[in-house]
């Protein structure tokens, strides 16, 4: 297997077999990431993807039971390369029972129905989304390239075609000024979608990224553990979506939250507000990090 530069998966693929379809990711303009800033973005031709896939088929097919297609967003692809690849798949690994890849939403929404369709009828079974945020003015200033409608559109979109949906939301993206409006739009997104899964992560900024200078120069106020409770106080007590799985168990969230909506959102109140009337946060280090 042939990878080149650092290489990132959402943490429920941290058994699958990765390959890199593509290098980097299309949009890459978004002012709070850093993953992809050193690679060039483009798609790898389908010989170096093939040859990938049967060295990992020689190695050990028996043991792969899922993939997961990346970099940035696979998506990009032309419809027919991925549906030759998830042929090889199925045929290199008759043990896979899922396969994966990162999604942005203008991906998704430039493919017809008819497309994805076909994809999940061959093998493709959820797409990772990093809405951020479901507001558009938050989504505005960090360089999504998309509006909130658009994300909503995407995962409706893909329910429709029967792809399950994992969708990723940033606690503290809107700062200071926008706390509530942040959750509360992030509530809105998630009520329309109804993905299978969603998840918060809390912002990091790292030195060399737009936000970073932003928050060292004064224009943007991150906020604190106890805020970052406030908002996902908010986020629970106005999103409905029935059945998606929710999650806030990334190493960045100072607080681990586990349950499926709406059923299991009572429990998670009590978690939040404990967590905050003790201080009983988890901490995180990471170099590059402000905190």
């Amino acid at each position: 297997m042939k990878y080149e530069g650092v290489v990132y998966r959402p943490p429920s693929e941290a058994r699958s077999l990765i390959v890199q379809v593509t290098i980097g990711c299309a949009h890459n303009t978004c002012t709070f990431c850093n993953m992809y800033k050193d690679k060039q973005f483009r798609v790898r031709k389908m010989e170096e993807i093939m040859a990938d896939l049967q060295e990992a088929h020689d190695a050990y097919a028996a043991y792969v039971q899922k993939v997961f297609l990346a970099d940035g967003d696979a998506l990009i692809m032309k419809t027919e390369d991925l549906l030759t690849i998830l042929a090889a798949v199925k045929e290199l690994f008759p043990r896979v029972t899922r396969v994966a890849a990162y999604g942005t939403a203008q991906d998704i929404l430039r493919k017809s129905e008819e497309e994805l369709r076909l994809l999940k009828e061959a093998g493709l079974g959820i797409v990772y989304v990093g809405a951020e945020t479901g507001d558009d003015e938050i989504l505005e200033y960090i360089h999504k390239g998309v509006t909130a409608g658009e994300v909503i559109a995407a995962g409706q979109k893909l329910k429709r075609c029967g792809i399950a949906t994992s969708v990723t939301l940033i606690s503290g993206l809107g700062g200071r000024k926008k706390v509530k409006e942040h959750a509360l739009s992030c509530a809105k997104l998630i009520t329309e979608m109804n993905p299978e899964y969603a998840s918060f992560l809390t912002l990091r900024l790292y030195e060399g990224t737009p936000m970073y200078e932003d928050v060292v120069e004064g224009r943007f106020e991150r906020i604190t553990a106890d805020e970052i409770m406030d908002e996902m106080k908010i986020f629970l007590e106005n999103v409905d979506s029935p059945g998606t799985v929710f999650r806030t168990n990334h190493a960045s969230n100072y607080v681990v939250l586990a349950g499926t909506l709406n059923e299991d959102i009572p429990e998670m109140m009590r978690t939040l507000e404990d967590a905050k009337q003790s201080r009983h946060y988890r901490r995180f280090r990471e170099t590059g990090d402000l905190l």
